[in-house]
Order: C-alpha cells, then structure tokens, then sequence
C-alpha cells in the first residue's frame, strides 16, 4: 500500500498527505462521493428516456385501438342470421391474414408504430398539439373542423385521408 501511495505521489501537482486526506474523506463521507455515481444516473436518465418513449407509444396504440374499435362498432350493422355464418368464415380467413402479416412484422423488426410516428412528426409536427376537446380531426383547422363535424352528422362514411390510404395499402 505504501508503494502505491509513493506512486501515486509522484505525479505532478499531488501530495501523499492531499491523496491520504482525499482517500478518508471519501471513506468517512461516503454519500459525497458524487464521482462513482455520474454513470449510474447517465444510465437511470437513459432508462428514464426509453420508458418515457414507450409510455407515449403504449398511449398512441391504447387511444388508437380503442379509436378503431369505436368506429368499427359505430358504423358496423347488424347482419341477418343467414350471413352470420359466411361472415365468420370470412372473419376467420381476415384474423389469419393479420395474424400472420403482424408476425412478419415482429420478425423482421419492423414497427409500424414507430413508422407512423416518425412520418406523422416529419409531416405534421403540430398535430398532436390540439385538445381533442376542440372535436376537430387531427391536424385540421377550426373552420375544417366545423365542416368535418357537419358531415359527420348526415352519418356519411368519411374517406380515408391520403396518408391513410397509403398505410391501407402497406399493411
């Protein structure tokens, strides 16, 4: 131990009595020794970013699915007993199809979320900036917001934005 306070003194601008006093110090006052942990709060704010960029995307896809499955439900008829069973052939056939184009997805990497994420911020930065309480579409001015909510009242189908229709087609 001697010979490696006799080395570590001899480094210009040290003193065996500055390394001793520095060495008790941070034995006595453990909790002032800031040094040791700089990289565990680098890594804490780092784990803090990642969460906070799965919370937002955990609540872009809740509001989103639950956005979907109100639409779907709001506009979806009632069918007659004798195309019930068709239809949940078909349901079926379609569940088979998502299943598996979301199992390529998750194989490959890729993440459709954080796609439209990325192109809607790159297009529109603003558009989560509104109060869903103003009842305008995403991104739309208050006077397209008025015109949106009139026609939505007649209960006409709306058309799906170009953006929109470009997703349907990369699903």
């Amino acid at each position: 131990m001697a010979q490696r306070l006799e080395l570590a003194a001899s480094r210009p601008g040290t003193n065996k009595s500055a390394i001793v006093d520095a060495a008790l110090d941070r034995f006595l006052n453990p909790e002032r020794d800031a040094s040791g942990d700089a990289p565990l709060v680098r890594r804490l704010d780092r784990i803090s970013r990642q969460l906070e960029r799965t919370d937002r995307d955990l609540s872009v896809m809740a509001e989103t699915i639950a956005l979907f499955i109100r639409y779907y439900l709001t506009i979806t008829p009632p069918l007659p007993s004798g195309d019930q069973d068709a239809a949940r052939a078909l349901g079926r056939e379609r569940f088979e199809m998502f299943v598996a184009q979301v199992g390529k997805r998750v194989a490959s990497g890729g993440r459709l979320v954080a796609d439209v994420m990325e192109r809607v911020s790159t297009s529109n930065p603003d558009l989560f900036m509104r109060h869903i309480e103003e009842g305008a579409p995403l991104g739309a001015s208050r006077a397209a917001a008025s015109k949106s909510r009139s026609q939505d009242a007649t209960g006409q189908q709306p058309e799906p934005s170009p953006a929109g229709r470009e997703e349907i087609g990369n699903v």
